[in-house]
């Protein structure tokens, strides 16, 4: 008799690490290798009804068979497929990864084995690649052609319209129905061809991609979707069907399902002869009895039925690979089959960390092409780019294509002629995909493709209409920064450096200098780039213009003036003949005390800063044009950051002086004539700061909460007043179905947990909130077994939900109770606000298969008639959700205190050279120019996740001022001119990537209440 067992543990119930499972492999152990020997031809019927014949050794083991398919159609998530075929029984079985092909297909010649998928995941969202949704598309075409598949006449018709979307493009009456008459997609179609037309008509601009993605949307709300039934009797003699699934073990009469058995409540799965046995957990409220018995039509099919149910739950509830059981010394019971290969969270984890590298595909049956495949195609006519290179280059250098870290001018205009070559030579995350979108590690370690939040778009100009698998693989990837011939700093060049002063005052004041260089460009985004937008459409109203515009102007004027007296001070102080002499001109108080007397009557202006936020987000609220306008203008490179940030600029900026001034107080010895005027300019500037304080913090709260709001689906009136943002990032909810990732969102009154779907705006959609009026926090960790645990149970319902880290979870629980306290303190519980709040009031090992399918429901993505534009990709809150962490209005407002810009060295890992560039580091970003004059960056680097240390002797860095970045496999040197800026820059990135200090957590006085 065969059987699995599950430790009755409520860890185990939750997918915990310790229910280890059984298998054949010790953890680790790979299947046998393969032997040398002779080679027979198998046939493999593919999803598109292609036939390919593979030829692998006779006693190689099925694995060999499966990867040397996956390798043939370059499938990175494999391991959802299997291989299917009829024994010599004529019972369909699947092909075991262990076993010898040999032994298990007796007459190679005469069998067709069938590449199929085996395993439906809960939700659709979960496969990251394009290539795995269009398979699983044409199994779903399939299974609706051979009728298993059932479904009602008007699902069935949408189902259909999506299929001739993705093959024939957008519609056409006539060619819609020829298309019909000459393919039949379900039995009995002509009766819903009109639908299926009237359906068609809806789908206009949609890519074939995103005609899978909205396939499978559907599909996988269908009561048959992914099921084989399977048939049996029960202990009564009728007639039923078994069914296995992600959930568990379904039970149906016909094609209705009439029970399932969720694997939390399944403690054992056996089959002893015909007899399928399920021995339940004790359950003091069901009425089942502790074991079921079903009869099957042979032991052959049982034990196959068996098998199935065994790799489902190893697959779907398993962390890792599970490990064997001890082999008996004399002899054993039951059967040795076991689940060997990576289960769906290693699958994930793998495509989330990159280890592989995205290729074109061909669909068979389409006439038109995905995005991907059209980036493929030459430039020109006559091109000289081999054809193997075209399929492994994503852009032409014309396009934005860079040039590796360590190659020259000369090298990057030959890559022109060969991409090829050049490809080993670039850092493995840098890579680009071959859609025009840039693909690397989806944890966000590379650069971003758009302008929200630490973004930068790249030089591809996106569509509405891009595949869901271009825009989500990575939201933060962009160009590599070397494409642009920019000056080289090796040894010979770095002797014809200029010798600048060593005074510390000096550095100060240059960064003094670079940061305004800087704040002029981000003044000039509103002065010049976005007032140059508004002036040519008709859609702001007046009153806004003069809001904002006429307020800009004199302060972009007067920056203008004092950045060209600092940069005149700079130059006297930098002059060869009197370097060594500290004269009139060595001194920097003078020039900050001047302008900052100069600057209070401007603070009339700043004062209209806030007003103008909130008109413009009021104007937003009630023109779609204006949003539209708004929205379009954040797409442009220029607008490197969301819009509003650009309006708080001068706020932010007199935080900058201050604290500048107050290094210079520090540095300056007292009795010198730069101390007393350095003194008296911190003295003005701290007036000026502290009048405006109350307007900042308030500006900053209302600013965040209208960006997170762009970010939420499901959210009616996230900004009111009194609402507070206190923390955001991704946690672990604990259900019935186990760990799932979900992005939380902590507030001064409520918790909101969400889920990312992959939709075309990128948003993250509402599941619930917890009021925290009457909320408590407790630790579980030894409850559940899970590390890093916390229950929070509020008045009406309660969740479970893991951090990543200890640490993770110690700045949780700190804030979630500071909010619990504030809401405590206030007057009372915070009425509802959400759109749609759906219950969930069910502890983990509680939630049933049907609540599973409804939480399912509400990550699914927005029609294609409800599709919005492609803006919302890459903000700090996709950055947390990708690296597993989580950012405060703390460290917020920290971030806005320590920026920095200025010329640095970079160099690749695995490169030579180091390559200048200005960068400038805001919001937890890096952002990367050819020089200080540039209008936009060439790309950017979110900080959040990454380790900043100093390189080791083993690293054969032998500069001095170098600082490194690394997060997972990515690194980046850095190398500084100074000892003051090495020091400057390691303090700012250092706020990025470590948590701010509690103490500067805001009090219920200082709310930001507007």
């Amino acid at each position: 008799m065969g059987e699995i067992e599950q430790k009755p543990t409520p860890g185990s119930r939750l997918g915990a690490p310790e229910n280890s499972g059984i298998s054949t492999l010790e953890h680790g152990q790979k299947p046998p290798p393969t032997p040398s020997g002779k080679l027979m031809s198998i046939k493999i019927q593919m999803l598109d009804d292609t036939q390919e014949a593979f030829e692998v050794p006779q006693r190689a083991p099925g694995k060999v068979l499966l990867d040397a398919v996956c390798n043939h159609l370059n499938l990175v998530e494999g391991d959802y497929f299997g291989l299917e075929f009829p024994d010599h029984k004529k019972i369909t079985v699947w092909l075991d990864l262990l076993k010898p092909i040999v032994k298990q297909i007796r007459r190679p010649k005469h069998v067709v084995v069938r590449f199929v998928v085996k395993f439906f995941p809960p939700d659709h969202t979960q496969l990251q690649e394009e290539l795995t949704r269009y398979l699983f598309a044409l199994q779903v075409k399939q299974d609706l052609a051979q009728g298993r598949l059932t479904c009602n006449d008007t699902s069935a018709a949408l189902l259909i319209s999506h299929i001739v979307q993705s093959e024939i493009g957008d519609f056409d009456e006539a060619s819609d129905r020829e298309h019909l008459a000459k393919n039949k997609y379900i039995p009995q179609q002509d009766a819903l061809e009109d639908k299926i037309v009237e359906f068609h008509h809806n789908h206009i601009g949609q890519t074939p991609a995103e005609s899978d993605f909205q396939l499978l949307e559907i599909a996988r709300k269908l009561e048959m979707y992914g099921i084989r039934l399977h048939p049996a009797k029960d202990r009564e003699g009728t007639k039923i069907n078994l069914a296995v699934a992600n959930t568990g073990i379904l039970v149906f009469q016909g094609f209705t399902k009439i029970n399932a058995f969720n694997w939390a409540k399944v403690r054992k799965l056996s089959f002893k002869r015909k007899r399928f046995l399920i021995k339940l957990r004790p359950d003091a409220n069901s009425s089942y009895q502790d074991t079921l018995e079903f009869l099957m039509a042979s032991r052959d099919f049982c034990k196959s039925f068996w098998k199935i149910c065994v790799e489902h739950h190893a697959f779907f509830r398993l962390f890792e690979e599970p490990k064997p059981k001890p082999k008996p010394v004399l002899f054993s019971r039951g059967s040795s089959f076991r689940f060997s290969g990576r289960t769906q969270k290693q699958v994930l984890d793998y495509v989330k960390e990159g280890g592989h590298k995205k290729v074109q595909f061909e669909r068979k049956h389409s006439k038109i092409h995905s995005i991907r495949s059209l980036a493929m195609q030459p430039t020109e006519p006559n091109s000289e780019v081999p054809k193997q290179a075209q399929q492994r280059a994503s852009l032409t250098p014309g396009e934005g294509a860079e040039s590796p870290g360590g190659q020259s001018c000369q090298q990057a205009k030959e890559r022109k002629v060969s991409t090829e070559e050049c490809g080993p030579r670039q850092s493995p995350a840098l890579q680009k995909s071959p859609a025009g979108s840039l693909t690397g590690s989806p944890h966000l370690s590379e650069l971003s493709i758009n302008s929200q939040g630490g973004a930068v778009p790249a030089n591809v100009i996106l569509s509405p209409n891009l595949s869901p698998d271009t825009k989500q693989a990575s939201p933060l990837v962009s160009p590599l920064l070397n494409d642009q011939p920019c000056p080289r700093t090796d040894d010979e060049e770095e002797g014809r450096r200029k010798r600048f002063p060593t005074d510390k005052a000096y550095f100060i004041a240059k960064e003094v200098s670079t940061t305004e260089r800087t704040y002029l460009k981000d003044l000039e985004v509103i002065t010049s780039w976005f007032q140059s937008t508004v002036s040519k459409e008709d859609s702001m109203p007046e009153t806004l213009k003069s809001l904002i515009f006429p307020n800009f102007e004199p302060l972009h004027k007067f920056h203008t003036n004092f950045l060209k007296e600092i940069e005149q001070r700079l130059a006297l102080w930098e002059g060869r003949s009197n370097a060594h002499i500290r004269g009139d001109y060595q001194r920097i108080g003078d020039v900050m005390l001047k302008n900052v007397q100069a600057m209070k009557p401007l603070a009339a202006h700043l004062w209209k800063h806030g007003e103008a936020l909130e008109a413009l987000e009021t104007g937003i609220r009630s023109s779609r044009r204006l949003e539209n306008l708004c929205r379009d203008f954040e797409l442009q490179k220029v607008c490197y950051l969301p819009l509003n940030t650009f309006l708080l600029r001068p706020l932010h900026r007199l935080m900058h002086y201050k604290q500048v001034l107050e290094r210079l107080c520090k540095d300056n010895p007292p009795n010198e004539a730069d101390f007393r005027d350095c003194r008296a300019a911190l003295a003005e500037i701290t007036e000026m700061v502290a009048q405006l304080h109350g307007t900042m913090i308030k500006m900053e709260n209302f600013q965040k909460l209208h960006e997170l709001k762009k970010d939420l689906i499901g959210v009616d009136n996230l900004v009111i007043p009194g609402r507070e943002f206190i923390r955001l990032g991704s946690l672990s909810k604990l259900s019935g179905k186990g760990l799932q990732q979900r992005m939380f969102f902590l507030f001064n009154d409520v918790l909101l947990y969400t889920s990312r779907g992959l939709t075309i705006s990128n948003q993250f959609k509402v599941h619930g909130q917890l009021p925290l009026y009457g909320m408590t926090i407790e630790k579980s960790e030894d409850e559940w077994g899970v590390p890093h645990c916390l229950t929070l149970r509020g008045q009406r319902q309660s969740i479970i939900v893991a951090a990543s880290s200890r640490s993770e979870m110690e700045k949780w629980v700190e804030d979630i109770q500071m909010a619990i306290d504030l809401a405590e303190k206030s007057s009372g519980p915070t009425p509802e606000f959400l759109a749609s709040s759906p219950p969930d009031n069910k502890s983990p090992d509680e939630a049933t298969v049907a609540d599973q399918e409804s939480e399912d429901d509400l990550s699914a993505s927005r029609t294609s008639l409800e599709r919005q534009a492609p803006h919302r990709g890459n903000t700090m809150v996709h950055v947390c959700w990708h690296r597993n962490t989580s950012v405060s209005m703390v460290d917020f407002s920290v971030a806005v205190e320590n920026q920095l810009s200025g010329n640095l060295l970079r160099k690749f890992k695995n490169s030579n050279g180091w390559q200048k560039l200005w960068v400038v580091f805001t919001n937890f970003c890096l952002f990367f120019y050819k020089s200080h004059q540039d209008n936009h960056p060439l790309a950017s680097l979110p900080l959040l996740g990454y380790s900043l240390t100093i390189p080791s002797e083993s690293e054969d860095i032998h500069k001095d001022y170098v600082f490194k970045l690394h997060f997972k496999s990515h690194v980046y040197y850095f190398r500084a001119e100074s000892e003051y800026t090495f020091e400057r820059w390691m303090e700012v990135i250092r706020s990025a990537t470590s948590a701010a200090p509690r103490a500067h957590t805001l009090s219920h006085k200082e709310s930001h209440v507007y």
